[in-house]
């Protein structure tokens, strides 16, 4: 029979010479606490010969998903943004918007290997959204990996806004790589040819990231190919609208820049997020159950 262990919590320890199947420790495990699935999660000790039954652990992995959410999301708009206001305007040597476009794509590739395994690698209110529209996210946890992205993008633009004022030529309203569109757009372009394009490059971004990380694709990869797609996405529209696809790169910089910055964003939420949710929804009229 199988008794307390009163040295471990939640731990079931077997008296010796009990030989149990694998039916027996799940009926055991569901019994002993409550749970009315046979699914409960449970680890072996390898040093040890019986299962411990983790209580209370989901909350805890929603919480380091959502911190793995906003050190993504500030690395993001620490590394694009910033590379957009500190390096573009160095003589002779600046990057100029193709360096912005991959320091973008960069930004993304190697949050989607550090935190891919713990969060997602979302870093993006539309990419969030669109996942939940394609049936790979729960909707109980949108608000809170919403919010976490917003917050590491607005301390992500204090701490650029930060390095970038110590330069005496630092203007903040110059935009600190906000979006925008009509005078606003890098290229002049107009308020109807923004959105499309935010709605556009978001769908086809949202195309991108649910192929890449299908179980049919080849294992190991997406990372590389939304990296590079995001870099794409960038060389496309930054002249545009200065690229956002993601709600809260532009909030936080925006909220820096106040003004015109602030009395455009809208355009940067409802696009962004109307493109994920048809990219979603376009892949989940391709793909099938097995995605």
């Amino acid at each position: 029979m199988w008794y307390p262990d009163s040295g471990r919590r939640n731990v079931l320890k077997p008296l010796s010479g009990c030989q149990l199947s694998a039916r027996d420790y799940v009926l055991i495990l569901r019994e002993a606490t409550g749970n009315v699935t046979l699914g409960a999660r449970w680890l072996v000790d390898r040093n040890q010969a019986w299962p411990t039954v983790p209580v209370g652990s989901q909350w805890g992995r929603d919480m380091k998903a959502c911190g793995a959410e906003f050190f993504g999301t500030f690395w993001l708009v620490l590394g694009g943004c910033g590379s957009a206001v500190l390096a573009v305007g160095v003589a002779d040597v600046g990057i100029a918007w193709m360096g912005v476009s991959i320091a973008f794509g960069l930004s993304v590739l190697t949050m989607a290997y550090a935190i891919g395994h713990i969060s997602g690698c979302h870093l993006n209110p539309a990419v969030s959204v669109g996942l939940w529209v394609g049936g790979r996210f729960k909707a109980g946890q949108l608000l809170p990996y919403i919010a976490a992205q917003v917050l590491g993008a607005v301390v992500a633009a204090g701490v650029l806004y930060v390095i970038a004022s110590g330069a005496e030529s630092f203007d903040p309203t110059n935009g600190l790589a906000s979006n925008g569109y009509g005078e606003h757009s890098p290229g002049g372009y107009s308020m109807g040819a923004a959105f499309v394009t935010e709605v556009v490059m978001t769908a086809m971004f949202l195309l991108i990231i649910m192929g890449a990380t299908s179980g049919r694709a080849p294992q190991g990869f997406a990372p590389i190919a939304i990296g590079l797609g995001l870099t794409l996405i960038h060389l496309i529209s930054i002249p545009v609208t200065n690229t956002s696809v993601n709600p809260a790169r532009s909030t936080g910089v925006a909220l820096f820049v106040g003004d015109w910055a602030v009395a455009q964003l809208w355009l940067f939420w409802i696009a962004p997020i109307m493109g994920g949710a048809i990219g979603a929804g376009l892949y989940r009229a391709l793909g099938n159950d097995e995605d």
